[in-house]
């Protein structure tokens, strides 16, 4: 098993390429990793809160993709990758829950 360092050097450039694009000061940027001997590991990101909503995208769909790539990055380790959105402030982001409308029935 890869050492928690390694792991988190790995994650953390993987992060960074994967978000770095959708934001308009990359500085503002935050990336904590934190892995376990079982093979879990904890992503948590920060960043501005004007790039929320690049970041997470038209319904959700950006940061579904990401979380995807990272999932799928963890498999291929043998581990189970978790990532949290923080705000500014330190506490945790979500994305914006919108329910669904049902469909219309058409006129005919």
């Amino acid at each position: 098993m890869p050492s928690t360092s390694t792991t988190k050097t790995d994650y953390s450039v993987l992060v960074r390429f994967l978000v770095e694009p959708f934001l308009e000061a990359s500085d503002t940027l935050s990336v904590d990793c934190e892995a376990n001997a079982s093979g879990k590991v904890w992503i948590r990101l920060a960043f501005s809160g004007t790039d929320k909503g690049r970041v997470f995208g038209r319904g959700g769909r950006t940061i579904q993709a990401i979380r995807t790539v990272l999932e799928m990055a963890g498999k291929a380790a043998n581990q189970s990758v978790y990532l949290e959105i923080f705000n500014e402030n330190g506490g945790a982001d979500k994305p914006p829950h919108r329910p669904r409308k049902p469909p219309q029935k058409r006129r005919r």
